[in-house]
């Protein structure tokens, strides 16, 4: 999951916020392409989307207590031995200004309804029920994103890898069992059009492109094709498409082999995700 999860990030981040005629045109699947609006962001590179997640599936495999302590030591020793471009100006100069987890809960201001607590959540869909779930999820959303939007769309991009890993129905059922779930019909309802910054928009979006079933390149093109925040609806779709056994697992090798393999790169990746639930 943490692999191709990355893939579609760094695949999507050549696309955030794209000129749509830019994401006609190379939304291929050939390879990866550098963001026009953001150069910086180097082809093949994951983002704060895949970064976070990374931190949460490493505190999740260590066993320590899961604790709005623990979760916020996890992001900073995340991005602090990996600085990396992707993330929110002003969180990232949040995070580079702040050494400990303490620290960061001292200063954070965790009222936003973004999609920053949607994008990382998803290891959590692997534990065995959705009362754990939820709980995890919750714990971790609240560290920054302690809104009621922010807080449902990380719960509604969490299940939805729950349900794929454990088979609890056709892919395309994922909106309606999370929408009973939360007890909310927004996650039933089908996206269409570009994505904003909020995590409702970017989960109800990846979970259309999910539903939509297929092959992972199927599901990974559906969520570039509706222009905006892509890498995140990326992100959060191919963490559930990966477990899902009605879709097919048909990454292009071009973009697994072209992902970054450094320190914290693909076969790191591959490495937590085995010790992962």
């Amino acid at each position: 999951m943490l692999v191709e999860l990355a893939v579609a990030d760094a695949y999507g981040a050549g696309f955030e916020y794209a000129d749509p005629a830019y994401v006609t045109r190379h939304n291929t699947l050939a390879g990866y392409v550098r963001n026009p609006v953001h150069p910086r962001l180097g082809p093949g590179r994951y983002t704060d989307d895949a970064q976070m997640t990374l931190a949460l599936a490493e505190l999740l495999v260590s066993g320590r207590p899961w604790t709005r302590e623990a979760v916020a030591e996890a992001f900073v020793t995340a991005f602090h031995r990996d600085p990396r471009q992707g993330y929110a100006r002003g969180f990232q100069a949040f995070l580079e200004g702040v050494r400990s987890g303490e620290e960061f809960l001292a200063r954070i201001r965790p009222d936003s309804d973004k999609s920053g607590a949607a994008m990382r959540a998803a290891p959590l869909g692997l534990l065995p029920t959705p009362a754990d779930v939820l709980h995890h999820t919750d714990v971790q959303a609240r560290v920054t994103h302690d809104t009621p939007d922010g807080v449902a769309a990380a719960r509604a991009a969490a299940l939805a890898v729950h349900y794929c890993r454990f088979g609890l129905g056709p892919v395309a059922g994922v909106g309606a069992w999370i929408a009973d779930r939360l007890g909310s019909p927004v996650w039933a309802r089908p996206w269409s059009g570009p994505v904003g910054a909020k995590g409702v928009m970017s989960v109800r979006a990846a979970l259309t492109a999910l539903a939509a079933g297929g092959s992972q390149s199927a599901v990974l093109r559906a969520c570039v094709a509706f222009t905006g925040d892509v890498d995140t609806v990326a992100t959060v779709a191919l963490a559930a498409a990966s477990w899902s056994a009605e879709i097919d697992a048909d990454l292009p090798p071009v973009l697994v082999e072209g992902l970054e393999n450094g320190p914290y790169g693909r076969d790191h990746l591959a490495a937590v995700d085995a010790q992962l639930p």
